[in-house]
């Protein structure tokens, strides 16, 4: 739980309050324009009525400048970033030929493979004059290749799992799986911090959701007693199944999951897991296979076990792990497999080389040194932070540090002063977080030098002076 300093509380409430009522008497007066010029639309209702409208155009196009930025290279430690500019307030942005050459702290690049890489890139690039770019067909179809066969195969072994099915996109992995699981008459409960891929995959399911205090097994086991006793809605049936959601890391609070004690409450009640290791799967863990690794869980005691290839694998994708039986009823039932298009083949390819580099399958220890460099760079970056004063989220050995920003102006001055001094940093706002709780989310990456991590941390901490978002008193320096 995120507790808001009490000055900051008040200010921030403040500076929205003024967004809000500013930005009401100009839809007021909006509207009167409209009905004097009849440029309305009779007889229609409003296409893009209601808060989230009001919030793009009030307050979101105020600092679009600061989100969707052009980059013109691959998200290596340093990006090119386009330079755009506005004529009219920020509702168009143009672009300009020039970039600016800044370190990435923004991008999910944990291992380093986004870029060019002397075992996977050459692999990809054959893949590409075998395959194409594309299979234009489901898996169902004519769109699984020997590659993808391959993949599933060796996912499975990397997780730990007896079988394994793959998805052209992570966050389809999630919505498109989770109805084919769970219907009318199942019960799900949610960690209340849980990605919107598995908000939106519980919301179309049918199933009953129950939400938990974040990261809290206490509430968990009463949320589950509760719901046993109580049975289906009206009818008080038992429940056909339940299944609790949570993450290996939360990607908005870099906060690792309480793994071991959710799995001893849910075969306590006989409940069914479902770990979504997106940001986790290969960051994490002496050998990169992730929160169970990292926190001496066994894979056989979680049910289902899903990821992505598109953070420390360098490519796009998603996955699902479990039983042989499992996956083989998921293959035959989840739309994402049955009609979506599969992963293109030179990404496929991407996913099993650096896989192989991570197990040291290639011949080197680079897969070794990469899981060395990112939990060594993390926990330097993070340790500093703190030092300087910031309100820092997350735990120890997570390449995700959030920090925190609240006020509603300390977004775009931390983003714009970050990029004037060649540091790219991704700041996040409503919706992607509660409205009082923004921040700036720094992503490490093996890739990153110390001299890289120097530079961002003298940046950064320039910033945070300057913006005024160092919340606590500094550590003194060591003589």
């Amino acid at each position: 739980m995120i507790s808001i300093p009490y000055l900051t509380a008040i200010t921030t409430l403040f500076s929205y309050g003024l967004l809000f009522v500013f930005g009401h008497i100009r839809d007021l007066f909006r509207k009167i324009l409209d009905w004097l010029s009849n440029n309305n639309l009779q007889g229609y209702a409003p296409i893009c009525l209601g808060f989230e409208d009001f919030y793009v155009r009030r307050l979101y196009l105020r600092i679009r400048d600061c989100f969707e930025r052009p980059i013109s290279s691959p998200p290596s430690a340093w990006i090119d970033v386009v330079e755009r500019y506005s004529n009219d307030n920020n509702k168009t942005l143009l672009r300009t030929t020039k970039a600016s050459r800044c370190l990435n702290l923004g991008s999910y690049n944990y291992l380093g493979f986004a870029a060019a890489d002397e075992y996977c890139t050459p692999r990809v690039i054959e893949s590409l004059k075998k395959f194409s770019p594309s299979t234009c067909s489901s898996r169902v179809d004519g769109g699984t290749t020997t590659l993808h066969a391959e993949l599933e195969e060796s996912v499975a072994k990397f997780v730990g799992k007896p079988s394994a099915v793959c998805f052209g996109m992570g966050y389809v992995t999630n919505s498109a799986i989770i109805p084919a699981l769970i219907g009318k008459g199942g019960l799900i409960i949610s960690d209340s911090l849980n990605h919107n891929s598995m908000i939106n995959g519980a919301r179309g399911s049918g199933a009953t959701i129950r939400v938990f205090q974040h990261n809290t097994p206490s509430h968990l086991e009463e949320v589950l007693r509760e719901q046993i006793a109580d049975g289906q809605p009206r009818t008080h049936r038992p429940w056909k199944k339940i299944i609790v959601f949570v993450e290996g890391i939360y990607s908005m609070e870099g906060e690792l999951c309480k793994l071991p004690e959710i799995i001893a409450v849910c075969k306590k009640y006989k409940a069914y897991t479902y770990v979504d290791e997106a940001h986790s799967i290969g960051a994490i863990g002496k050998t990169g296979r992730g929160v169970c690794e990292l926190l001496g869980v066994d894979p056989a005691d979680v049910d289902i076990l899903m990821g992505t290839f598109t953070k420390s694998f360098g490519s796009c994708g998603g996955y699902i792990a479990g039983s042989k039986e499992l996956i083989q009823y998921l293959k035959h039932s989840c739309p994402a497999h049955l009609y979506a298009t599969s992963m293109s083949p030179p990404a496929v390819q991407q996913v099993l080389s650096a896989i192989k580099v991570v197990l040291g399958e290639d011949g080197s220890n680079r897969g070794a040194q990469k899981l060395s460099q990112i939990r060594e760079n993390s926990n330097f970056f993070r340790s500093e932070l703190h030092k300087m004063g910031f309100e820092v989220l997350g735990d120890f050995d997570s390449p995700i540090m959030p920090i925190m920003l609240y006020n509603p102006a300390k977004i775009p001055a931390f983003s714009r002063e970050c990029l004037k001094q060649n540091v790219a940093v991704v700041p996040v706002a409503f919706p992607g977080t509660p409205l009082l709780l923004a921040r700036v989310r720094i992503c490490i990456s093996a890739s990153h030098t110390k001299e890289d991590l120097m530079k961002g941390l003298e940046v950064i901490s320039r910033v945070g002076d300057l913006v005024g978002v160092k919340y606590f008193p500094a550590e003194p320096q060591k003589q």
